[in-house]
């Protein structure tokens, strides 16, 4: 493996453990996380404990973060003396070290009830894979994990959160914690033409130049969706009778491909649309560009055959956007017969016509509480909510066109919705 570090990152790599906490805060592609692999791994040769854990929003982002890390993660780093296995405690990576055998568990820490997949374990440490997607009782419980530790270590990385995120007083201020910020600057591997390309998009936005180019924590001001609260609007079961299920897609080859199942029902007098479950795959993120008929595939054989099973009910309609003739084709070849999805083309309200109709009425359903996530397991929103994060308007007042593949399927559903059970 040969690696070029930027000199943050051979100082961050080398330093000595004096820290009970160590965070690696700033921007995207700037070379945070790639540190931080080798970092735990010169932690694994040193320490005398055995069971140690990577925790991300899911179990796959933990194993595709830290064990994966897109060729430097520990597997790689280890090579020939690690192997992933599993036993009663679950899924975790074997290293043969000069201090002995280490297990290193990877799970999810998204979700309400995580803590329950880490009570009664023993840690040595924890990794924090974006600390702020994590639920704060599954962040508080791995530091209870870890009072016996022998060699008592915690790293978490995240992108900059608003100034006011309680990961800040809750944990970083309490903690003795080592904070360390990170730009794109620190990314030896990025050229100067990749640095303008990333500069001349993010230039564009106050918000995301701030976060993602100075690597500031600042206030979402120009977020669309920032009303969205996971504390209040992520549930972990669903809630009221089930009137209706329908599924919404919009897809593309390179651009994300996402589908959403929704589940309407009726709570405490009041409807409610219920985002259940969400397929979703980024040919540009991940680097695996998908054919439409391969999307169409997975989606009837894997997705929506599993939603169906879940929550034993038939579904109604199957819309996808109308822009996106390819995947309604390979659709129908699968015998998914589907309708154009309202994408507010034509809409006029007011002084707001076309998306800006269709985000008000999304805007309005989060406000008065009528649209929740219900926690998933295999198929959950971990992507829905990244891009609620990330989804805001130009310095025009325009919403930016990015950040929002499963952000539009979602807007297309609540015009259904809202069509169908509010007005």
């Amino acid at each position: 493996m040969n690696i070029v570090y930027s000199p943050k990152q051979r100082e961050v790599i080398t330093a000595p453990f004096t820290h009970t906490l160590e965070v690696n805060e700033g921007t995207p592609r700037s070379g945070k996380t790639t540190a931080g692999h080798f970092r735990y791994a010169l932690y694994l040769t040193l320490t005398p404990d055995e069971n140690h854990l990577i925790t991300a929003y899911n179990q796959e982002q933990a194993y595709r973060l830290f064990v994966d890390g897109d060729g430097t993660g520990l597997k790689h780093i280890f090579g020939d003396l690690s192997k992933v296995k599993h036993d009663e405690l679950g899924d975790h990576l074997e290293i043969h070290t000069p201090s002995g055998i280490k297990k290193v568990y990877y799970k999810g820490g998204g979700k309400v009830d995580s803590v329950k997949a880490i009570t009664g374990m023993s840690l040595g440490s924890v990794i924090f894979c974006e600390i702020n997607l994590l639920h704060m009782d599954m962040i508080q419980e791995c530091f209870r994990r870890t009072f016996a530790a022998r060699m008592r270590y915690h790293l978490a990385d995240l992108n900059p959160p608003a100034p006011n995120h309680p990961v800040i007083e809750k944990v970083f201020d309490v903690q003795n914690t080592k904070w360390k910020h990170w730009t794109i600057h620190d990314n030896p591997i990025l050229t100067d033409e990749r640095k303008q390309e990333i500069y001349d998009v993010l230039s564009k936005n106050p918000y995301l130049f701030a976060r993602d180019w100075e690597g500031k924590r600042t206030m979402p001001e120009g977020v669309i969706y920032s009303m969205l609260n996971l504390d209040k609007h992520q549930i972990p079961t669903l809630l009221g009778q089930p009137y209706e299920m329908f599924f919404m897609a919009d897809g593309g080859q390179s651009d994300a491909t996402s589908v959403s199942c929704n589940i309407v029902t009726r709570y405490e007098g009041k409807f409610r649309l219920n985002r259940v479950a969400n397929y979703y795959h980024s040919g540009k993120e991940t680097g695996q560009i998908k054919a439409m008929s391969t999307y169409a595939k997975e989606i009837k054989n894997d997705f929506v055959k599993w939603c169906t099973e879940k929550f034993q009910m038939p579904y109604t309609e199957f819309f996808v956007d109308p822009a996106c003739r390819s995947l309604r084709e390979e659709l129908h070849l699968v015998g998914i017969q589907t309708t154009g999805a309202d994408n507010n083309a034509h809409d006029i309200k007011g002084g707001s016509k076309g998306i800006e109709v269709g985000i008000e009425r999304f805007q309005n359903a989060i406000t008065n509480d009528q649209f929740f996530l219900v926690e998933c397991d295999k198929y959950d929103h971990y992507d829905f909510i990244k891009e609620v994060g990330m989804y805001c308007r130009e310095d025009n007042g325009k919403p930016i066109d990015d950040y929002n593949h499963a952000l539009d399927e979602a807007r297309y559903a609540n015009n259904y919705f809202y069509k169908r059970y509010v007005i």
